[in-house]
């Protein structure tokens, strides 16, 4: 088995042919981890035929646990792990199936374009990613090019599990001590945000996440550090972020969504230190 795509999913009836509409024919094998799904995610995905394969489990707070349980449960040699708002352009499927064959001895001897695909020790590829926000795909404000590490061999990755915003690590193996990474040229299509309430759920399930994390840091700190993390959040963070996203990324050549975005990125750091005072306070209550 030479590539297996890894989908996790959560209630993502209205998305999951995404990743399965662009790399169902592309795969040897389909890996949803449903993480509870009570809409019919499941269904639609498992209509698309026998190469897919649904393991239901629960719905973590860090959702890359089920990204590295998919990963487990691959049995490809390669693995190309896409979210179930994500899809491939023709362009990279394309790439894709020149990498996969590159790597099987089944290019042509006359194609150059493949021995970029050469290198035995590049175990992981780098892959532009094109997010979707309104009404368009911001190329602009630092959000393009988005590079992810989605296809991989199995046998060289594992996620670390303590960011959210994390990508793979890369270990070597027995036969390959100096792993490499490559890139590929060609975008995966994210459509994330098609419109502005699906954004704020998302924007609220990271910004609580992230919260987290800084209350786990600054637990237990001085007075003092916790007034220069204000000033920090509401003041420092927000300006300078949207100056760097709006003016200095160029931002705002995506017109109004531009404007949004870089608007609400910056603000967030408002929200995380709300949920982290409002975290804070909840457990001295308990004490």
């Amino acid at each position: 088995m030479k590539l297996s795509l890894c989908i996790p999913a959560y209630n993502e009836e209205k998305n999951i042919h995404y990743p399965l509409d662009s790399a169902y024919d592309l795969a040897d094998e389909v890996i949803i981890i449903d993480a509870g799904s009570t809409d019919k995610t499941s269904e639609i995905a498992q209509s698309y035929g026998c190469k897919i394969k649904i393991f239901r489990t629960d719905n973590p707070r860090n959702f890359l646990i089920n990204k590295q349980r998919a990963i487990e449960k691959a049995k490809g040699e390669w693995i190309l792990q896409l979210d179930a708002d994500e899809a491939l352009s023709e362009e990279l499927k394309k790439e894709i199936i020149e990498l996969i064959n590159s790597q099987s001895g089944k290019e042509k001897t006359n194609n150059h374009t493949s021995q970029q695909f050469k290198d035995k020790e590049v175990v992981a590829y780098w892959i532009p990613r094109k997010n979707f926000f309104l009404n368009r795909f911001l190329m602009k404000g630092g959000v393009y090019p988005d590079y992810v590490l989605r296809l991989y061999k199995k046998e060289n990755v594992f996620f670390d599990l303590k960011d959210l915003h994390e990508n793979v690590k890369i270990k070597p193996d027995k036969k390959n001590q100096n792993p490499k990474t490559g890139y590929l040229k060609n975008p995966i299509l994210h459509f994330a945000d098609p419109d502005f309430s699906r954004y704020l759920l998302r924007w609220d399930r990271y910004t609580t996440f992230d919260a987290q994390e800084l209350f786990q840091k600054y637990q237990g700190k001085s007075k003092g550090k916790n007034f220069l993390l204000f000033c920090q959040y509401f003041f420092i963070k927000p300006i300078v972020w949207f100056i760097k996203v709006y003016f200095r990324h160029k931002g705002l050549i995506d017109g109004f969504p531009g404007f949004v975005f870089a608007l609400f990125s910056s603000i967030r750091f408002w929200v995380i230190y709300i949920k982290w005072w409002q975290i804070k306070n909840h457990q001295k209550s308990k004490l």
